[in-house]
């Protein structure tokens, strides 16, 4: 299982993934779940994965020969976000097709999203999510972030914070609390944890880290979540019997 989560605010868009690949309780690896396509000062696109390992990692190769060889339409030449959802969602639908039928006879479930967000030069930045069947969403403001994965451990934090106007500071926080709770509710989702925090009309990525189980701040982060809501869990009013 695997735990991915983008958030689009008025700053930018915020993206992490976790990289716990489990195929059982004896096999357990690390792969990263994030991958990014640039072209600075022109477009930049973060995408993140969950699902069959096989299948997510030969979309993401798909796409990325096309991008490599110059075939078009690809990546790096398509005028959207729009485009660039949908050239997911049809890589994905081919990968599947192919693979499908094998791994369905082994009964290995041969499923996969994606959630892609980014900025192309000429539209503001943009939010999808595309579901293992191809098609896909885009994220509103309604609906300012996306989960795939393990999502329900993650989701109350996100639902209390994120919104259009949340700062990138505070966006980390969240996020990053979702990761812990997560984490401590589910075995199979783990470090390191990848983020990539794109700042609208940048069209670069700047900043970018790897949490990994030694970093300062995710310890810090847990320990004071941790604490904080102890705190206010004894805070809260008797309950009064009647």
């Amino acid at each position: 299982m695997t735990y991915c989560v983008a958030t689009m605010i008025d700053a930018g868009i915020l993206f992490a993934s976790d990289s716990r690949t489990n195929a059982g309780i004896d096999n357990v690896s690390t792969f990263r779940k994030m991958r990014t396509f640039e072209r600075t000062g022109e477009r930049s696109l973060v995408i993140v994965n969950s699902g069959n390992l096989a299948v997510t990692q030969a979309t993401l190769n798909h796409l990325d020969q096309a991008v490599r060889r110059n075939i078009e339409p690809n990546l790096l030449s398509v005028s959207s976000m729009y485009e660039v959802a949908e050239l997911i969602g049809l890589a994905l639908r081919e990968i599947r097709l192919r693979d499908g039928p094998y791994l369905q006879e082994s009964n290995v479930d041969a499923s996969a999203n994606f959630i892609v967000g980014g900025q192309i030069a000429g539209e503001p930045p943009r939010l999808f999510l595309v579901y293992s069947e191809g098609n896909f969403i885009e994220a509103t403001a309604e609906t300012p972030y996306f989960q795939i994965g393990e999502v329900k451990y993650g989701k109350p934090i996100i639902d209390r914070v994120i919104r259009a106007d949340t700062s990138m500071s505070d966006a980390i926080k969240c996020v990053l609390v979702s990761f812990d709770s997560t984490m401590r509710s589910n075995l199979s989702v783990g470090m390191p944890i990848d983020m990539a925090c794109y700042y609208r009309d940048s069209l670069q990525l700047q900043n970018m880290h790897r949490f990994d189980n030694h970093d300062n701040y995710m310890q810090r982060l847990h320990q004071t979540w941790g604490e904080g809501v102890r705190r206010a869990f004894a805070e809260l009013p008797d309950f009064q019997w009647s």
